[in-house]
């Protein structure tokens, strides 16, 4: 009779215990994640920004905000909008940490590419062992039933 190697000692409830427990830290995050939000002011204090899920929540314009041309306060809008969508970057990316860890924070692939790659290559190798391993395994059966 053949063996089942490590699998046969598997714990079915603390798997699915693990399992339950990474589903209800999943849910926990989803809900704050819904009440993160980015903010950013520029040094003047003339734009003031909000960023969260759905996009620029507020923007506000200090009156004083006027009397810049239309370029320099496009690009202090520009700026503020992009230092609230980092704020809000950074704030996932402590919500993410808590529940993953730092080491498997799946938002550490997006400012480092090449893990990701990294990740993906190891993946594709084992997939690709696991795969020769069953196909060789099949041959070898086949070979004994005579087929």
């Amino acid at each position: 009779m053949q063996e089942f190697g490590d699998f046969a000692n598997i714990d079915i409830d603390k798997l699915l215990k693990g399992a339950d427990e990474q589903f209800a830290r999943m849910e926990e995050m989803q809900k704050g994640m819904a009440d993160l939000v980015g903010r950013a002011q520029d040094d003047d204090g003339l734009v003031t920004v909000e960023y969260a899920a759905e996009g620029i929540r507020e923007l506000q314009l200090h009156p004083k905000a006027m009397r810049l041309s239309a370029g320099e306060l496009a690009e202090k809008v520009k700026d503020v909008i992009a230092a609230a969508t980092t704020d809000l970057q950074k704030q996932v990316n402590e919500v993410m940490a808590e529940v993953f860890g730092e080491e498997d924070n799946p938002m550490s692939y997006i400012n480092d590419p090449d893990k990701a790659m990294n990740q993906i290559k190891d993946a594709e190798a084992a997939y690709n062992r696991t795969f020769d391993d069953v196909m060789g395994e099949l041959d070898s059966i086949r070979r004994r039933m005579n087929l």
